[in-house]
């Protein structure tokens, strides 16, 4: 984590350490060593989010950046294939060869979960254990800064407004589930909607191309 967190979830310490003690009973996904990982970028260096849910529950494949893929991973999920699907139509750049969105964090986006722990194999069992307070916590201070936050789902958006995103900041469309993708995702346009928000506020556009040394 960089420090530029430490003072803003310092009143939060109790809170995650009790996290901790909790999910310890049993195995957690990803390992603990990069639970905060999204936040290894500094409040500062924040020029967008984005904002899944809970990490992926198959072993290997989480690595506290939301809807990333650990470098090691050789499968993709199919909400990220449908993202990169997205991607490459909004954008006109080729479909990344691996599922690793570490690029995106060098270029100042927060791969943010709200959620940033989960048992193996089972989806949003860590959903009410605290988590949620401490996401939000950060959710709220970056919201006075206008960061323009890309929502997929109904629960990022509401997560958005309810931290204090203004309107015109939430960039909002169904999940890229294959369940939900057909109802909006595909043709919403984040990556390019993003930058032009940027560029219209006198801020330097995201440079998403994941393919690009």
């Amino acid at each position: 984590m960089h420090p530029s967190w430490m003072e803003l979830l310092a009143p939060e310490q109790h809170r995650i350490d009790s996290i901790f003690q909790t999910i310890a009973q049993a195995q957690f996904l990803p390992p603990r060593e990069q639970v905060f990982r999204a936040l290894d970028l500094a409040i500062d260096d924040v020029r967008a989010i984005i904002l899944g849910q809970d990490p992926y529950p198959t072993p290997g494949m989480a690595e506290g950046l939301s809807f990333s893929t650990s470098q090691e991973s050789m499968a993709m999920p199919p909400s990220l294939k449908n993202i990169f699907r997205e991607y490459s139509d909004d954008l006109g750049l080729p479909m990344p060869r691996t599922g690793h969105l570490g690029k995106w964090c060098n270029s100042g986006v927060l791969l943010l979960n709200r959620i940033l722990t989960v048992q193996p194999h089972a989806p949003l069992s860590h959903q009410g254990i605290g988590w949620e307070v401490i996401t939000d916590r950060i959710l709220q201070r970056l919201s006075e800064s206008d960061v323009p936050i890309i929502c997929w789902g109904g629960q990022a958006k509401e997560a958005a407004v309810n931290n204090g995103f203004a309107s015109h900041a939430i960039f909002a469309s169904p999940h890229p589930s294959p369940l939900s993708a057909y109802r909006g995702f595909f043709g919403s346009k984040p990556f390019s909607s993003v930058n032009k928000y940027l560029l219209q506020s006198n801020r330097e556009a995201i440079d998403w191309n994941l393919e690009a040394h």
